[in-house]
């Protein structure tokens, strides 16, 4: 039997991290586990308190926050597991999840990844995801396979190749790690599992989705459905990936795409919306990417002020 380390990070949600754990602990039924809680520099340390509620944790504290790549690959440098089980702590754990997608590594070689269908949590039987396409280097898009859809059953037959796996959850293998490396750090949040997927698809491996494999995501419990940070990182972070990514020609495409029409989109919206400190935000995140090497790890953003 293969061991998993299940992974999650805790950022100022300590009520949030304890539901989940609460929820692994309640349908689990997986022997070989371990699961490690890395707090990202949370305002006020909980691991004091979690070492005695919850006792067969592992615990790491990073006094500075880290973003999703960093706190990720703090917890994934300590796992002893054969797969790392990366989630997000706003997701709550279904009864035989990690059996399932352990026999998809397990059976299938060819497969360094793999996520389970993601349903929202407010509401259960509205899907989140059930696999990406690739992202278009011309535009940086890409679309998430059964987004809003309700779930009647349509993709519980659903095994197979898919562009990338959801950040939110997703089993890889120790050895795709060593062979695609870790998370880039200087993505901090967004982009950076499409990032990572891109280096796992391009070392010869596959990302696959299994249907009936199924997870709840409380989407959007760290930094709210619209903020200064999430505008900044999701700007900034859409060019870095095609800096990391994309041939010269196609990247070029991108950036004219991106200044001529974005930009002015964006601001448009922005005034629209009366957020005019987004077109601040814009522009800086487009400076960072102009001044910046694509290997940088000065983030242009102080991230522990965001709760």
């Amino acid at each position: 039997m293969k061991r998993v380390s299940v992974v999650t990070i805790n950022f100022n949600q300590d009520q949030i991290t304890e539901e989940l754990l609460i929820s692994i602990a309640e349908t689990n039924t997986y022997e070989d586990i371990e699961i490690i809680v890395v707090d990202n520099g949370s305002t006020v340390n909980p691991i004091p308190k979690w070492t005695l509620k919850f006792p067969d944790v592992k615990f790491i504290r990073s006094e500075i926050n880290l973003g999703f790549s960093g706190g990720n690959n703090i917890g994934i440098k300590e796992a002893t597991g054969d797969y790392y089980f990366l989630v997000n702590n706003d997701t709550e754990f279904t009864t035989g999840l990690v059996q399932k997608l352990v026999d998809v590594l397990d059976t299938h070689p060819q497969v360094g990844i793999v996520s389970p269908k993601l349903n929202y949590f407010s509401d259960k039987s509205l899907i989140q995801y059930v696999g990406f396409t690739q992202v278009d280097y011309y535009t940086c898009r890409n679309k998430a396979v059964g987004r809003f859809e309700k779930d009647i059953g349509q993709y519980d037959n659903l095994l197979g190749q898919t562009g990338y796996c959801h950040g939110g959850a997703m089993m890889v293998k120790r050895e795709t790690c060593h062979k695609a490396g870790l998370m880039a750090d200087n993505f901090f949040i967004y982009y950076e599992e499409v990032d990572w997927g891109e280096r796992i698809n391009k070392s010869g491996y596959q990302a696959w989705v299994r249907g009936d494999a199924v997870i709840y995501h409380k989407e959007s419990m760290t930094v709210g459905k619209k903020s200064a940070f999430k505008e900044y990182f999701m700007n900034r972070n859409r060019i870095l990936f095609i800096r990391h990514n994309a041939p010269p020609l196609k990247a070029l495409v991108f950036y004219l795409y991106f200044v001529i029409l974005v930009v002015p989109r964006n601001i448009v919206s922005y005034i629209k919306e009366k957020k005019y400190n987004f077109i601040s935000i814009l522009f800086r995140a487009v400076w960072w990417n102009i001044t910046h090497s694509k290997n940088s790890e000065e983030l242009g953003f102080t991230v522990n002020k965001v709760s």
